[in-house]
């Protein structure tokens, strides 16, 4: 009973099928194999689309940025590319010549020191005047400035000019053309040159001395923007001839008189230095006067013979 019992069992199953558990197993495995596989070829497959994409995108990006390049290139103006890196660079050498030869009396940041005044909003004139007429940098303290022959060549004064005026603006450097100066009114500029200046400068721009040691110097030497830029700026002692009390036309008028001055030739002969009438009229009771004494001596002198 038992053998048959376990031999109609085995002859129940059908042939040509495994045990039970190997089917299954076997086919879920060939099954996930072949997901996993095509899963790595599809996710593969998305990967080297979205390295193309990706490598797409950059070079479009590359292509656009230098087709930008060129355009600007050729169609922006070509004068304000060059003025503000050449404006920077003039202001980072001022700074650097300010430091090495400015900072110790004005401050390291141009804000004064005990010796020396704020530079803060003085502006571009006030600058070029004091170093292109070698009143500074100071040698030595003094009641005034004198003028000696400037240290710093003329591209470092703009250089320094720049700097002072980026820190706080002020007045600029004033533009007198030759053009100015040989079309302005020298009658006009003389008048308002006795009228504001020859009580200080003299009637020919020689000079003279004032109080505690000051003085108000020639104007032999002066240029016309050196003389504009001091009446704008007011150096020493001499105040400030803002636009309202001289404008352009009559502040040139004056520098163009000033030069005239300087360049005519002396209708009476000699001109003693252009002193006025006080070494004239010691030369003529030194001269004169002597002369008429000697003539009465020897005179005298024959008659007593």
């Amino acid at each position: 009973m038992t053998a048959s019992s376990g031999t109609s069992s085995s002859s129940d199953t059908p042939s040509g099928i495994p045990p039970s558990g190997t089917p299954a197993s076997g086919t879920a495995a060939s099954r996930s194999s072949v997901s996993v596989a095509a899963t790595k070829r599809f996710s593969r497959g998305r990967r080297s689309s979205a390295r193309r994409r990706r490598r797409s995108s950059a070079l479009v990006m590359v292509l656009g940025l230098l087709a930008t390049g060129v355009l600007w290139t050729v169609l922006a103006p070509g004068g304000n590319a060059a003025q503000t890196p050449d404006a920077n660079e003039a202001v980072r050498q001022g700074r650097a010549l300010y430091l090495q030869g400015c900072s110790t009396c004005h401050g390291l940041g141009a804000q004064g020191t005990n010796t020396g005044p704020s530079l803060i909003g003085v502006g571009a004139a006030a600058v070029d005047f004091q170093v292109s007429t070698g009143r500074m940098p100071l040698a030595a303290p003094a009641a005034q400035a004198d003028r000696k022959p400037p240290i710093y060549s003329a591209t470092q004064i703009d250089q320094l000019a720049a700097y002072i005026q980026s820190l706080g603006g002020g007045e600029e450097v004033p533009k007198v053309t030759d053009a100015a100066l040989n079309d302005a009114d020298l009658s006009h500029g003389g008048e308002l040159y006795r009228a504001n200046c020859a009580q200080c400068h003299q009637a020919v721009g020689q000079g003279a001395p004032l109080t505690y040691g000051k003085f108000a110097p020639s104007l032999s030497e002066a240029t016309p923007v050196q003389v504009v830029e001091a009446m704008r700026t007011g150096p020493e002692s001499m105040p400030v001839f803002g636009p309202r009390q001289l404008n352009e036309e009559d502040a040139t008028a004056i520098a163009a008189y000033i030069k005239h001055m300087k360049e005519a030739p002396s209708a009476g002969g000699y001109s003693l230095g252009n002193y006025g009438p006080v070494p004239e009229g010691l030369l003529a009771w030194l001269v004169g006067v002597g002369a008429l004494l000697g003539v009465c001596l020897w005179i005298g002198a024959r008659q007593k013979v």
